[in-house]
């Protein structure tokens, strides 16, 4: 369950803030407006506030002032062009299936354009039944404008008093997601569970949790500048101290089971990774309510289990039975446990001190860290062309609204045809897994949502029952289009239904003719979602490029590091999110194209073992780092740094030979193509962590060994395809 519906945390999420906020901003206008003027002005300022509210999402406050503003204005035009041409329905056809296109080429500019797009869509369908004289028309403009300006002051008002606020919030979004990755991690030491399911899972929060850490750091490392704020920087940077001390604790987990099998040691590893889970939670449940966390829980009986098993195993070892390599994983995994514990300890310590400043941050560039948004013109003009998805997905959505137009001239209610055209809007989406659980969204939500308003309308017609539900779904429509869009159904569509029936009393079909429209605009968007389609396959080759080019990146800035060339460790920073934004846009892609029809998935299996090859080597890189953290008093540098010079040598040769299988020529690292310099064996270097280091390089070059035959595969089953 996302953490955000569970209601010990739902009432303190941002998603709920923002349900309040919508729904009090909303409300609190159009009641202003009645309160000086008609319905009908009231009504007009209202859209306008509505449209404005589509953009009121966590941001910072910089660049929610300029998306907001852009869709005040972009709305404004749009209403302006629409309403004018309304009165002349073959020109209004030509307007709107062009409008249609170009606001959907606005997908061309990320996840964050997605919103001004709908919002776009939106009004441009909300116009297109008001047939207005000139100057009515720039009357009803002035009164939209008015409305969309009132609701961006009100929301950056807000905002800026709960700035520190939303920063909490969106932490705590973050450790949550962090915790239920540890609970994934849990059940890798669980036999009843498969390892290849379960990777699978893990894979696949993965890309869930790099969004979340993302939107994190968008809010928290742009602009810091109080006690307060310095507090949530130092929970953020333990929270990612905390991820990489997590990736370190992938072993071989078939072989631990092998060797544990009869050992209540697994038990014990399970018990402690729940624990863990629980108490990061517990660090963002406090975050959430603005206080500081202290640590509730104890690791002591697990611990101690533990270590009695591993005296037990060392008993065995010298009564002559050959348990040495339980001894040494079970030894290995006790003290990666270890150091993510007292991680979680200095992620307490650090939600309860006040810090003066955050130097860890002074005097760092943290733009690569940060999402980067240009709404350059050439950036959609570059799209124009058959091949791309985003130009397919823009032609899809103007012929439909175009096929939609036609078939709601033909209905016996047009006043309400309008209702078609949003049904598209809403549910035909840039791919077709999104398409499709829009439509099953939309249309069960709305089904649902016409049954409760029947129910109020019938049974419980008073002016405080239908006034209370219509507050209620206008808070509700925002709390859940990111969470559950078919509860942001259920409540649109009461809150639709109840506001026309308070404005204008309705009629007793007005609930049988949104039935009828929602299923005239889901069939339309599901036909169309086949025409011009772009098939996740197609987008495979660039991702999977991107990947082993992140990995290569990564792999230079992790052996600059481990081998003491370079000692600050932003440049390693950089390089791993880069490599999990990259495998987390490919883990998104393959679970899209599984929602797919059968005929046009390509190389599933060997896409998700290129995925989780490319993360073990992630977690390969995490393991080795904390162990020469360890043991940095002791540590036989020459020797160590010879064999992760061979190492890296190695790998870097592998994920060049795979990309030149995707046709890109990439040049080695000097380092890379270098002469491997002559590497110790085990025996020869007295140091109790070289047999631990020369056995996580082996997995290393191994599993990198492994990406190049997945690779392979891919490009046999997909760039062929």
């Amino acid at each position: 369950m996302h953490y955000a519906l569970n209601p010990r945390t739902f009432f303190y999420s941002h998603y709920f803030h923002l349900g309040l906020r919508f729904g009090a901003g909303l409300i609190g206008i159009i009641w202003l407006t009645l309160a000086v003027s008609d319905m009908a002005t009231a009504m007009s300022v209202g859209i306008g506030a509505l449209c404005t509210a589509l953009m009121d999402l966590p941001s910072p406050l910089r660049h929610k002032f300029n998306e907001m503003l852009a869709s005040v204005l972009l709305c404004s035009f749009v209403t302006l062009l629409v309403s004018l041409c309304a009165p002349y329905f073959p020109l209004l056809i030509v307007v709107l299936v062009l409008l249609s296109f170009f606001a959907s080429m606005m997908v061309v500019y990320g996840k964050k354009s997605m919103p001004l797009q709908l919002a776009t869509l939106f009004i441009m369908t909300m116009s297109m039944e008001h047939h207005l004289t000139p100057w009515q028309a720039l009357t009803h403009v002035g009164l939209f404008t008015l409305g969309g300006l009132a609701y961006l002051a009100y929301a950056m008002g807000v905002s800026y008093l709960l700035r520190h606020r939303i920063k909490q919030q969106v932490l705590a979004e973050a450790l949550f997601e962090l915790a239920a990755y540890i609970d994934i991690k849990a059940d890798f030491y669980d036999t009843r569970y498969n390892l290849t399911e379960q990777f699978n899972k893990l894979v696949r929060h993965q890309a869930l949790l790099a969004d979340r850490q993302q939107a994190s750091r968008d809010l928290i490392l742009r602009a810091h500048q109080n006690r307060k704020d310095a507090i949530v920087v130092q929970v953020h940077v333990c929270m990612l101290d905390l991820y990489e001390l997590i990736l370190s604790t992938h072993t071989d987990y078939a072989q631990l089971r092998v060797h544990l099998v009869d050992s209540p040691a697994l038990k014990s590893l399970h018990d402690l990774a729940f624990k863990a889970a629980r108490d990061i939670e517990s660090v963002g449940f406090d975050v959430n309510r603005k206080r500081p966390s202290y640590a509730a829980i104890s690791y002591a009986p697990e611990l101690e289990a533990i270590e009695a098993e591993l005296v037990n195993l060392q008993r065995q070892i010298d009564a002559g039975k050959p348990r040495q390599e339980a001894l040494a994983v079970l030894r290995a995994q006790r003290n990666k446990v270890r150091a993510i514990i007292n991680m979680i300890g200095e992620l307490h310590v650090a939600s309860q001190k006040a810090y003066d400043s955050t130097p860890f941050w002074i005097d760092a560039d943290m733009q690569p860290f940060l999402s980067q948004q240009k709404y350059e013109l050439q950036v959609m003009l570059s799209h124009f062309r058959m091949d791309s998805p985003i130009f397919r997905f823009s032609l899809r959505v103007a012929m439909a609204i175009a096929v939609g137009l036609a078939i709601g001239t033909l209905l016996p209610y047009a006043a309400h045809s309008y209702w078609i055209i949003l049904t598209i809007v809403i549910i035909l989406r840039p791919s077709f897994s999104m398409t499709k659980q829009r439509r099953g969204d939309r249309i069960i939500g709305t089904v649902i949502g016409c049954v409760i308003t029947a129910v109020i309308l019938k049974w419980f017609d008073h002016p405080a029952v239908t006034l209370t539900a219509l507050i209620i779904a206008t808070v509700a429509t925002p709390t859940f289009v990111y969470l559950r869009y078919r509860y942001t159904a259920i409540a649109v569509s009461i809150m639709i239904l109840l506001q026309m029936h308070m404005a204008a009393g309705g009629s007793d079909n007005v609930i049988t003719e949104r039935l009828i429209d929602t299923f005239i605009g889901a069939a339309i968007a599901t036909v169309f979602s086949f025409v011009l389609a772009s098939w996740e396959y197609q987008t495979l080759p660039k991702l999977i490029q991107q990947v082993l080019a992140a990995n290569l990146r990564y792999m230079e800035a992790s052996f600059d590091l481990l081998q003491g060339k370079c000692r600050n460790d932003f440049p390693y920073r950089i390089q791993r999110k880069g490599l999990m934004d990259s495998l987390a846009g490919l883990s998104a892609a393959l679970v899209r194209m599984l929602d797919e029809p059968t005929s046009k998935q390509r190389a599933v299996e060997d896409i998700n073992l290129f995925i989780v090859q490319n993360y073990l080597l992630v977690a390969h890189v995490a393991a080795l780092r904390a162990i020469l953290r360890r043991h940095v008093k002791d540590i036989p540098a020459r020797e160590v740094n010879a064999m992760l010079a061979t190492s890296h040598a190695q790998v870097s040769r592998t994920l060049t030979a795979a990309l030149a299988r995707h046709g890109v020529k990439v040049a080695l690292p000097e380092t890379a193509s270098a002469t491997p310099a002559h590497v110790a064996d085990a025996g020869s270097v007295a140091w109790p962590g070289w047999p631990v280091v020369q056995r996580r390089i082996r997995l290393l070059q191994a599993d990198a060994e492994k990406i190049i035959v997945h690779s392979e595969a891919i490009e046999r089953n997909v760039v062929q395809a």
